[in-house]
Order: C-alpha cells, then structure tokens, then sequence
C-alpha cells in the first residue's frame, strides 16, 4: 500500500464503525414534533430520547442515523473519487488537471481523516495541506 491508499484505509474503516453504530440505532430519521418539546420521535412516531434541555432536541434530532448513513455514503463518494488519483496527491504536485484533483481531492480526504485524530491509527503526515 502507498502512504495515501492507508490513509484511504484509515477513513474508510472509520465510516464502516460509524456506519454500524448508525444501523445499530435503527437507521431511522428524527424528528422533533413541534406538541411535544424536549421528545425526539422515529419515523415511527415513537420516543427516541426525550430531553428537557432546550436545544439539545433540535441538535440530536439532526445526527439522526439516516442521515449519518447519507454522510457515510457521501464520504465514501470522494473516497472513490480520491482514490482514482490519489498516487498524484503528492507535496509537490504538477500542474496540471489531473494533479490539481488529486491534490484537492486529497485535502479533502485528509480533513476527513482529520475528525479521527484522536484514534491510535491516525498518522500526523495525514495533516492537510493548507499551501503548496
């Protein structure tokens, strides 16, 4: 494996965790019903959580497991697109189009590796690059 196809690994196996933990709570979508404050409900109008705090409703409601699933799916989308290139997502690139996408490309891959830099796999050459 090259350097960027671990670092492709490395997110990838992270949205596999997240996916699971996502079907794991039922893959459903949120709502909070407008009656019913403080209730966060499934599609099947049943109570998920119910929380008195004011805005904490509105903000889990929203990191409901579908639409984790679709951020999951997204991601795995500019992993795809990343890994056509990712050989040309070098600290010098040429420039052309071709390495302009992957350099780009590649910043994006790297932010998204970034969110986990807290995990014991993550490596610090993974950074993004902010200049050329």
């Amino acid at each position: 494996m090259t350097d960027n196809s671990y670092m492709v690994a490395f997110v990838r196996a992270r949205l596999d965790e997240e996916e699971e933990v996502a079907r794991v709570a039922g893959g459903e979508g949120w709502r909070c019903p407008a009656e019913v404050p403080g209730e966060i409900h499934d599609r099947s109008g049943a109570i998920a959580f119910s929380l008195r705090t004011h805005g904490y409703n509105h903000h889990i409601a929203l990191q409901d497991p579908a639409r984790t699933l679709q951020r999951i799916e997204t991601n795995r989308v500019l992993l795809d697109e990343y890994t056509e290139v990712a050989a040309l997502d070098i600290d010098r690139p040429q420039r052309d189009f071709a390495s302009g996408r992957a350099f780009g490309l590649g910043f994006v891959v790297r932010q998204m590796a970034a969110e986990h830099a807290g995990h014991p796999d993550y490596q610090v050459k993974w950074l993004p690059r902010f200049t050329q």
